[in-house]
């Protein structure tokens, strides 16, 4: 996470950007009045992704079933009714 302040920010604006977008790096601009995060739209959608999913009642339990359900023990791709 890249941390700097206000002003900072401002006169790197566009390499923080860049380095937040590209390589997904959190900027934590420091104010006064309190800290600001900047992260990347995909980062972004990936939080709120993770946040819907865990408001599903057991859907936690049904992902971590299925990470430990092994390869071999799955559908194959072309067996499955779309």
């Amino acid at each position: 996470m890249i941390n700097t302040n206000a002003t900072n920010f401002r006169k790197n604006m566009f390499h923080m950007l860049e380095q937040t977008i590209k390589y997904n790096e959190p900027v934590n601009i420091s104010t006064k009045d309190g800290n600001a995060v900047v992260i990347s739209e995909e980062d972004y959608n990936g939080l709120m992704e993770t946040l819907y999913l865990c408001s599903i009642p057991n859907m936690r339990d049904t992902i971590r079933e299925g990470i430990q359900t092994p390869a071999s023990a799955c559908v194959p791709e072309d067996g499955v009714e779309w």
